[in-house]
């Protein structure tokens, strides 16, 4: 709907591209956070859209500390940076779906730390088995449509509802930066902003490379 009201004004002007980053740039904003300045000028992929691609670049929800770093790092992210865009988690939610592994395991490592009255919660809204259906959620945090530092605080309480969310609390590389978000929201809104905006730059398609699509689900 937005393309084709963008399309309507400005004819393969504004990409698909730089349409996605502008709304997440605004639900950021509209939520409390920081407004953040992005640039744009970036172009569509001339291969077929398919969500199959993005699913596969996202971070697996089993994933550690020492992968989640290197998927930043990778990026041109500093540490604080990389720790820092792992505050969007402090809106929405998690499906229990990705929570399984975690809460039914075999290794007790895996709840290590949790606070236990959190852990029975999860567990009674994510109750074990094979039929448990994306449609099954818990929050994230518990301000999950403002823009803040709760997924912080949430953290250093025992509280960090995905694996990641957990262990950078205990993890010396990153548990000095957790504590200090969690005590200095404004901190933590600086190092996003930083964080957003090269993660918004990685890897785009600019100049005469790609394509403006007319409609973001086809190539035309």
């Amino acid at each position: 709907m937005v393309k084709s009201m963008v399309e309507a004004q400005c004819p393969q002007q504004v990409s698909c591209a730089d349409i996605l980053i502008l709304a997440a740039r605004e639900a950021v904003a509209v939520t409390g956070g920081p407004r953040i300045k992005v640039p744009l000028g970036r172009r569509d992929s001339s291969h077929a859209p398919s969500h199959r691609l993005p699913d596969a670049l996202l971070p697996p929800a089993t994933a550690g500390v020492s992968e989640m770093l290197n998927i930043f790092t990778n990026k041109g992210m500093n540490l604080e940076e990389s720790v820092a865009v792992l505050g969007a988690h402090t809106l929405g939610i998690t499906h229990c779906s990705n929570l399984q592994s975690r809460l039914y395991s075999r290794n007790n490592d895996e709840l290590t730390g949790m606070e236990p009255g959190f852990a029975a919660f999860l567990r009674l809204t994510c109750q074990k088995g094979p039929l448990t259906s994306n449609l099954s959620f818990v929050l994230n945090d518990p301000t999950p449509f403002s823009f803040d530092n709760e997924y912080y605080v949430n953290a250093m309480r025992g509280r960090g509802v995905l694996k990641i969310d957990a262990e950078m609390v205990s993890n010396p590389k990153t548990a000095h930066v957790m504590k200090h978000f969690s005590m200095n929201e404004a901190d933590f809104f600086r190092a996003f902003y930083s964080a957003f905006v090269k993660l918004s730059r990685y890897g785009v398609l600019t100049g005469k490379q790609g394509v403006i699509r007319k409609n973001c689900n086809q190539l035309s």
